[in-house]
């Protein structure tokens, strides 16, 4: 009997529904993705129950000193360090409290580095510059669940009693079955085929806008609905800090905003004008 050499393809690595792409004009095209992409909002929603059973637990460790890791190779570790970049502007909070790691180092934000993402070991050789210790957490976003990075990173933290996650949009993944808390989010084959930038892509940039945005929310860095902590980098800031505190303090626009510049941010103007 001969040998199956066959190949098992995945979920993100199915072709594509759409034969002919480079035959459709503009607008067929646009469509097709816009189509596509509606999918990905459904998928996230199924994984809302995953998400949140990781999220209770990170807040409980971040309540202690805890800090998150990101780890992720190409799009996905590119995401990663998307979105643990913008917490202290948009919140105030320190860099180092959220932390985006990606196979091949910064380099590799821009460009591909060669091989970075099949050495299962460098992610945890990475992680020891940064003394982590039980109450962190570590969370792998790899959309096809495969990345050696990724799983050995995963594997080595839950190994030595860190909490773990990850983001993959392929069903029972190796990434997902060394994680503790998975969250798969399986949107269907990408309109161009293999191509994970796309639906997998704005699945997993929604997740993790999900989860550090909870976490923010229940550390106190939201009032009511408004970013008390973000960090004045630029006058757009400075107006939104002056009408928060206008609405917020009933004040005219000219004391608004001195009281925000004096005190450098939303809330400590809040606090201070409170006492005075």
């Amino acid at each position: 009997m001969a040998e199956d050499k066959s190949i098992t393809l995945s979920v993100t690595e199915t072709p594509s529904k759409f034969k002919n792409l480079d035959k459709m004009e503009a607008a067929q095209i646009l469509s097709s993705i816009n189509r596509e992409d509606a999918k990905v909002h459904k998928a996230v929603k199924k994984a809302l129950p995953q998400i949140e059973q990781l999220v209770t637990r990170i807040i409980e460790r971040m309540k202690q000193g805890g800090r998150v890791f990101y780890l992720g190779a190409g799009t996905s570790g590119r995401l990663g360090v998307l979105d643990a970049s913008e917490l202290p502007p948009t919140f105030g909070v320190p860099d180092n409290m959220v932390i985006g790691l990606i196979a091949g180092g910064d380099v590799a934000l821009r460009k591909a580095v060669e091989n970075a993402e099949d050495d299962p070991e460098k992610a945890w050789e990475e992680l020891q510059v940064f003394q982590i210790g039980p109450l962190d957490t570590v969370i792998g976003i790899a959309a096809s669940g495969t990345t050696p990075y990724v799983i050995g990173g995963v594997k080595r933290a839950r190994e030595s009693g860190l909490l773990t996650g990850c983001i993959t949009c392929n069903p029972g993944t190796k990434i997902a079955e060394v994680a503790e808390f998975p969250i798969e989010a399986i949107v269907g084959p990408e309109i161009v085929t293999g191509s994970t930038r796309l639906k997998a892509g704005t699945a997993q940039k929604l997740i993790l806008n999900m989860i550090t945005t909870t976490i923010m929310i229940k550390l106190g860095r939201v009032k009511g609905n408004k970013m008390v902590n973000m960090q004045l980098t630029n006058s757009k800031l400075v107006h939104r800090g002056t009408r928060m505190l206008m609405e917020e303090l009933s004040l005219d626009e000219e004391s608004a905003r001195k009281l925000l510049l004096e005190f450098g941010s939303v809330k400590k103007a809040m606090d201070g004008y409170r006492k005075l």
